[in-house]
């Protein structure tokens, strides 16, 4: 089943926290600290693959997580970091913010890696901050929390040349015969519901991708037809081969190949600057000839010049080596793109560029007449803090001051001796 376009949640492991700990040896009276630092959280990289080419795989599945880091240990070992998350995906497939429409990533390189979620950072442990001044540390920090992304992942077919035309004109047929894609083939419209790829091996040693792309009726880039949902694969191909039914009773080819045209542009005026191949099939037929020269006619009329035609009949398989080497042709001019088989190895990050996240809130809670202090960022730093030793406890006051909480509850009158509940913490205010 081809399915091109899903949404999915995301979430990065969490950091490990760092371990408050002391050694306790035989003679070794004042082991001093000795809590290990947390372990990284895992990431959720996606990875483009020429194996895949469907998005089924991640239709119902609705959340994937990566693993978090575990916390430091003690004799100053470091936790486990979390695996990261690989999420195979088809070549052509580009992953937007679901929230913001942002493109987060467009693979369009076979195994390009792309981390869309780095994991959370672990937590150094206490044996990080013994100094001169503070030898026996009880405190450790936080490890970073994990991150969530809920994400829209749509698939563009990624060809090197790509069929179109209206219904039943028969492009199945073509990529059955020139390639080794099997479609469904048959003599009425729509037979084509999903895009067929082939690959095409020229006699002279070169290759190249071919997409079979469902029929297009007029109207298609206005939602009528199949055309809408698969007018976006279009948009991925190098040379567009543009194929005429020669057996045609009744009609213009040329105001066929006008349609076509202007849905294509009507979507996206800049398919149109592709590189073009006009293929009229069906040249066994006896209307053949008629139609040929009346769609010549009506083209030299249009565009003052003489149009460049393949003949052929896919049925009878003629003239088809005629129209491979030209396209293989045309793809040697536009050799500069990028090339559908290139591979690479390289792993890159996606670097947010959303908002800042808030650090804090406040709010007063009229119940109870206590100021409440919250958020993402507090509660991390609450899960290594010890109200029991006094430089966890400074360093936390320190850590408020340089945040701003201080300030902020100083702004909706928060006093002297006033209340206030950080977590399962509540204390008097002293500024």
């Amino acid at each position: 089943m081809f399915i091109d376009e899903t949404t999915l949640k995301i979430v990065s492991g969490r950091g490990g926290d760092g371990a408050v700990c002391f050694r306790h040896e035989k003679y070794m009276e004042k082991g001093g600290p000795s809590g290990g630092d947390g372990g990284n959280g895992g990431s959720i990289i996606f990875v483009a693959k020429t194996s895949e080419n469907t998005l089924l795989p991640l239709r119902y599945r609705k959340k994937i997580a990566a693993e978090n880091g575990e916390n430091g240990k003690i004799k100053n070992m470091t936790g486990a970091s979390g695996k990261d998350t690989i999420i195979e995906v088809p070549l052509g497939t580009q992953i937007f913010n679901q929230a913001t429409g942002e493109l987060l990533a467009d693979l369009t390189v076979a195994d390009e890696k792309r981390i869309i979620l780095k994991g959370g950072k672990g937590g150094r442990g206490n044996a990080q901050f013994a100094n001169a001044r503070n030898k026996a540390p009880k405190f450790a920090e936080p490890g970073e929390s994990s991150k969530e992304l809920d994400i829209r992942l749509e698939l563009k077919v990624l060809a090197d040349a790509g069929l179109v035309g209206f219904p039943s004109v028969g492009k199945s047929t073509i990529i059955s015969v020139i390639s080794k894609a099997r479609p469904k083939i048959a003599a009425y419209h729509f037979t084509t519901l999903e895009p067929n790829l082939g690959m095409v091996d020229v006699k002279d040693g070169r290759s190249f991708v071919c997409a079979d792309l469902p029929g297009l009726i007029e109207g298609a880039s206005s939602g009528l037809g199949l055309g809408f949902q698969f007018l976006k694969h279009v948009e991925r191909t190098r040379v567009i081969i543009h194929v005429l039914d020669g057996s045609k009773t009744e009609g213009s080819l040329f105001k066929d190949y006008e349609a076509i045209r202007n849905e294509l542009k009507l979507y996206d005026e800049n398919i149109l600057n592709k590189k073009e191949v006009i293929v009229i099939n069906k040249n066994d037929s006896e209307l053949f000839e008629s139609n040929k020269k009346a769609f010549i006619k009506d083209y030299k009329k249009a565009y003052n010049k003489e149009p460049d035609i393949i003949e052929i009949s896919a049925m009878m398989n003629v003239g088809l080596g005629n129209l491979i080497y030209k396209v293989a042709d045309l793809l040697d001019e536009i050799s500069n793109e990028v090339m559908v088989n290139t591979t690479s190895n390289k792993v890159v990050e996606y670097g947010f560029k959303d908002e800042p996240e808030k650090l804090f809130e406040v709010s007063m809670d009229y119940q109870e007449l206590v100021y409440v202090v919250s958020g993402k960022k507090i509660d991390e730093m609450m899960r290594t803090f010890n109200e029991n030793a006094q430089d966890s406890v400074l360093r936390f006051a320190k850590k408020l001051k340089e945040m701003g909480v201080e300030e902020e509850l100083k702004k909706i009158g928060c006093k002297n001796g006033d209340l206030v509940r950080i977590g399962k913490v509540t204390f008097e205010f002293n500024d």
